[in-house]
């Protein structure tokens, strides 16, 4: 079965999708690593979608009518024409690239709609799991990439995951998203006693060693993590104009044109170290 992980903060711009995308290439594309990847966008801006496909590649898929991760969640909802369903579960996945050696880059893509499902949420948290139990054979990970608000796709995100990845800038409105999540995933656990999900780390993201706020943001997240026994990756990720540069190139660090050498060793460190939390 697949290792299953949900990148998730309750706050916005922390670099979720960016790390997603990045892990994703790294894990799938390294002929050292050469996995089977599976990226599942939960997130209703759809950034890893358009990430790693680009925009006319994304609109191919809207256009073809493929489904997305709302017809997911939106299964079992009677429409005049009948009860909403996929009938089979793997048309739900685009199949992105494949690897001599192996790995494969897949996308469960997102759209704009999935907003729509939180108005209605009632029951459609247990469609992901679902769905996913049925196609993580064919994977050797799911990399979840999760909408920054308290909603029932954070529970969809739990029910569906193995571990937890909380990226945190080091910076103040980055870091006051944590509490919110140490209570989100409390009031889940209380909910769903039996659940074995574990939180495997907090990483600091787009660091630039600007001090002192950059100190005390460090300093504020370690007390936290301590408080709550959270596990804080030794290797930060640092800032690099070639990320954003990647969303638009829609490639990795590695991939980025002009990209820093020790910008790429950096990634590659903290993905190491990643690998090891989550028993990959």
């Amino acid at each position: 079965m697949a290792t299953k992980v949900s990148l998730i903060n309750m706050k916005g711009g922390v670099g979720k999708s960016t790390l997603t995308i990045n892990l994703a290439w790294h894990f799938a594309c390294y002929s050292e690593w050469a996995r089977r990847v599976l990226v599942v966008d939960l997130d209703p801006q759809f950034n890893s979608s358009q990430y790693l496909l680009g925009v006319s590649e994304y609109e191919g898929i809207l256009n073809a009518k493929k489904p997305t991760v709302w017809e997911i969640l939106e299964q079992g909802i009677r429409t005049p024409s009948g009860i909403s369903t996929i009938s089979n579960p793997r048309d739900t996945i685009y199949k992105y690239r494949k690897f001599s050696h192996g790995g494969c880059l897949h996308l469960i893509p997102s759209r704009l709609e999935l907003s729509l499902s939180l108005k209605n949420p009632g029951n459609k948290e247990r469609n992901l799991p679902r769905l996913v139990t049925a196609i993580e054979s064919d994977y050797d990970l799911i990399l979840i990439d999760c909408a920054p608000t308290e909603s029932m796709l954070t529970t969809a995100a739990y029910l569906t995951s193995d571990y937890l990845l909380v990226p945190v800038k080091p910076e103040y409105l980055s870091t006051i998203g944590l509490p919110l999540l140490a209570n989100s995933m409390q009031d889940f656990k209380d909910e769903y006693p039996t659940s074995t999900l574990e939180l495997a780390g907090v990483v600091f993201n787009a660091t630039s060693d600007y001090l002192p706020e950059e100190t005390v943001a460090k300093d504020t997240v370690r007390k936290l993590a301590t408080k709550n026994g959270w596990y804080v990756f030794q290797n930060e990720v640092d800032y690099s104009r070639s990320y954003p540069k990647g969303a638009r190139e829609g490639k990795p660090i590695f991939g980025t044109s002009y990209s820093r050498m020790d910008k790429v060793l950096n990634f590659q460190l903290f993905a190491r170290e990643f690998a090891k939390q989550v028993k990959l």
